[in-house]
Formats: C-alpha cells, structure tokens, sequence
C-alpha cells in the first residue's frame, strides 16, 4: 500500500488493518510452531514405542529365550535380530526373514540408533523409523531392529494443517469484524471531542469539551484540553480588559488635549498660548508615560518563560547606590529634600528640585537608610524602574516622609529592601488586587494625580522575573512596601 493511500485511511481503519496484520502475522507464526511441535511430539512417541519392543526383544535374546516368531503387538512394528555377519537369526510374523531393515553398513557401530529408510525396503507406503538396539544372544552379539511406519504421524500433520489453512482465514475475518467495532468503540469519545471543538465558537467562555467517564489517557486528554481552553479564556478575558482599559486610559489625556486646544481656538487671541502649551505638555507626558508602561507590559508578556534566577543581561549592582539614585532624580517641583545616609552617600543632606510654593503642599521628605554594602544581581534599568515606580506610587499617597531602606543579607538568604510611607496604606483586602493592571481603589480621584494602574503590576512582573518577591504591609500607619532581591552569587 503506497504512502498517499495509507494517509488517506481514517484512524479506525488503519488500526484495525495494523492489529489484523500482526495478529495475522501472529497466527501464522503460531501455527507454523503447532505442526512443528506436533510432529516432533509424534515421532517422539513412535520412538519410544520402537525402543521399548526392542529392548524387551533385547531381553528375550539376553535370556536365549527368543521365540520364532517374534510377537509384537499390532500390525504397526517389525522386528528382526541380526547377528555380526548380517543373518536374520528371527523376526516378527510379517517381517523380511532374508534382507534385514537397514544396510550392514548402517548395523555397524556401537550403542542403540535411529534411522528412517524408505517404506518401499519393507513393503509399506512412506518413510520407516527404524531404531537398533544392540544385544547378545547365546553369547554372541546381536541387533535388534525394530522399525515403525510413520504414515500416521504423517497424516496426522496433514489433518492438523488442513485444519489451520480452514479455520484460519475465519479466524482471521472474525476477528477483523471484532477488531473493527471495539476500535470504533475505543475512539467514540475521541469522535466526541472532535465534535465538540467543532461547536466551540470561542464567544462563549463556558464553552467545554465532553470528558469520558472512564480514567484512561482520551479522559486525562480531555481533561488537559479543558484546563486549556480555561487558560484560553483567561487570557481573551485579560486581554479584551487590557484593551479596554488601555483605549479608556489613552483617550483621556487625547480628550483632555482636544479640549484645550478646541476651547483656545474660540479664544481665538484672548488664549493663553504658553499655560495652553503647558497644560498641552503635561498631558503629552502623562500620555507619553502611559504609552511606556504598556508597552513594556506587553513586550514582558511576549518574552517566553524563563528559569528561575537572574536573566543573562543581568549584571551586580550595588542596591545603596542605587536607591540614592533613585531619590535624587525623583521629580522635584513639589520636593522639599532628600536626606540620603549610608556608606557611600554624602554625609549631609542633598536637596533635590525647587523651593516649596507659597500655598502648596509640601513634598514629603525621601531619606535613604541604607545599613552596608548591599550587591545583588539584576538588571540595573529593570531595578531603577521598580524603585522609580515604588518612590513615586509612595510620593502620591505620604504626608510627611518616605523611607527608602536596604537590609543586607536577610538570613543568608537575600537582601530585603523597603519602601515605607506615611499615607493612609492600603487595605489588607485590596493589597494583592493593587497588582492587577489597571487598578485604582480611588476610582473618583482625579487621573492626573493619580497613575494609570500600571506601576505596581510592573513591578511584581520585573521583579519575579529577576527572581525576587514583593509585598504589601502596614506601616502603622501607612504603607510599606517589602522587596527580596537575590543575592550576589559569590564567584567559584
């Protein structure tokens, strides 16, 4: 059968054409092995027949009692005893008294032999066993031939066979009928998953696929391709509210822009052109940085999954520096101060950003603590965008003051840096639901104070793929934010 037409089969069908051959294959096999060990059982038994008349002959000439003739029992053996020189000293009642059974040459040799010769030699259809048993009689020694015709060994193979050639095609078509309806029936429930996928549309996010009753691999496939379509329909879910959010986000700031320009074009030459190109630039910002962050989600959501541990980029960086950095090039136009302490750092305080405004709020202060020499591996780009976004979520929400702290070597095991402010933290309910994208608990406050509900889903997401964890808990009062970054591997 060529390739095309063997591809062209269904599945029910090649398994049955395969099972059928080899158990075709099998059979003949097998019953090849039944005749042989049927005649080798057979000619066994016609052996052992012909060495017990001969040795009992054997003993009749050892006691000098042989009678003339021989008896044997049925028609089926004959017996001769023949001397050294090739005499017939007696035989059986229908046994040759002048040729003995087998040539003098083959009556040469010592202890008891088998022999076939033609049945032709003593009158009988087909090949002859004969076995010779050597004896003494009177003193001098003799050979007691016994020979047994195999005709009905022969015609028992033969029947045997015929049997086989019969039963076997039928055996063979029965068992193809057999083979053809238990593989229909082993793969009704792979029938029955195709038909279910056909039904699913994708639009409905219940929609499943028929799990087998039974616990076999089609139940366990089932079950996998299930588990599958519900990772299917939690990423269409996620990604239709990312989409939704990310338009309701990014029209916004194009509403807001569009407003302003459409209300100093009625001003006409009464609009304020440079608070219009202010207001204009801090909307461009704002949607510029929005712009940034999904677009950095969305290239994390494209990076394939890889194994626990720091990235090949990654390089040492040294966490107090770092977070001193990260302070200083916070924004400054609300910034009263940065205090930064700590190996390394300046010994007095370094103000970042412009005096406070008469009549605005002032800027909580950022002071870094930082207790040693704190190295660990990481992207430095990656780490200076979780701390930026950390600083600034704290920035939104403190009162007074923001603590920057790194705890070097926490238990052997990594470093532990914090964020603390003084705001009014986050409810212990709504901690793990703030790293969802898009999530604001303050739904009413106005957007330009607030972000866009993307800065701590990128931190979680960075900082998991650099190995690390963070979390949320209070800091009575206030928030505090818990960073575990991995250790420097020390070098072999």
């Amino acid at each position: 059968m060529s390739r095309l037409r063997w591809s062209a089969l269904g599945l029910r069908a090649r398994l049955m054409v395969l099972g059928v051959a080899g158990l075709s294959v099998g059979l003949a096999l097998g019953g090849v092995v039944l005749l042989v060990a049927l005649g080798w059982t057979l000619q066994r038994t016609v052996d052992e027949e012909a060495f017990r008349t001969a040795d009992a002959v054997a003993r009749l000439a050892a006691e000098d009692a042989l009678p003339d003739p021989l008896p044997v029992a049925g028609g089926q053996l004959r017996v001769q005893v023949v001397d050294s020189a090739g005499r017939i000293r007696a035989a059986s009642i229908d046994a040759d008294r002048l040729v003995p059974m087998v040539r003098p040459d083959q009556l040469a040799g010592e202890g008891r032999r088998r022999t076939v010769v033609p049945g032709q030699r003593l009158g009988w259809q087909g090949p002859v066993r004969v076995v010779a048993v050597p004896a003494q009689a009177a003193g001098e020694p003799v050979t007691v031939l016994v020979g047994r015709s195999t005709v009905d060994v022969r015609h028992a193979t033969q029947a045997a066979r015929t049997v086989l050639l019969v039963a076997f095609p039928l055996l063979v078509g029965l068992l193809a009928v057999v083979a053809w309806r238990v593989v229909g029936a082993t793969l009704r429930p792979v029938e029955a998953l195709r038909s279910g996928a056909a039904e699913i549309t994708g639009r409905d996010a219940a929609d499943r696929l028929p799990v087998p009753a039974s616990q076999d691999e089609i139940h366990r496939l089932a079950v996998t391709l299930n588990d599958m379509l519900d990772r299917l329909s939690a990423a269409r879910a996620r990604q239709r509210s990312f989409l939704a959010d990310a338009a309701h986000e990014l029209r916004s700031p194009l509403t807001n822009m569009r407003t302003e320009l459409e209300v100093a074009q009625r001003l006409g030459d009464r609009s304020d052109w440079p608070a219009v190109a202010a207001d204009l630039l801090v909307d461009t910002e704002r949607l510029g940085r929005l712009v940034d962050d999904l677009l950095l989600l969305a290239r994390l959501d494209e990076q394939p999954a890889r194994p626990p541990g720091p990235p090949r980029e990654a390089e040492p960086v040294e966490l107090g520096g770092l977070l001193a950095e990260v302070a200083a090039r916070r924004p400054g136009p609300r910034a009263a101060g940065t205090a930064v302490s700590g190996p390394g750092s300046p010994a007095s305080p370094v103000v970042a950003g412009s005096p406070v405004v008469s009549g605005s709020p002032a800027s909580p202060v950022v002071t870094v603590a930082v207790a040693g020499s704190a190295w660990t591996v990481g992207v430095p780009d990656e780490l200076r965008r979780v701390l930026g976004n950390l600083v600034d979520n704290a920035v939104r929400h403190a009162r007074e003051r923001i603590v920057l702290a790194v705890e070097p070597a926490v238990d052997g095991a990594y470093h532990l840096v914090t964020v603390t402010d003084d705001g009014p933290g986050i409810p212990a309910a709504d901690r793990e639901r703030v790293f969802r994208r898009f999530t604001r608990l303050d739904e009413g406050r106005a957007r330009d104070a607030g972000g866009a509900g993307l800065g701590l889903a990128i931190v979680r997401e960075l900082v998991r793929r650099g190995g690390g964890t963070v979390e949320l808990a209070d800091a009575g009062p206030g928030l505090v934010v818990r960073l575990r970054l991995p250790l420097l591997p020390e070098p072999d």
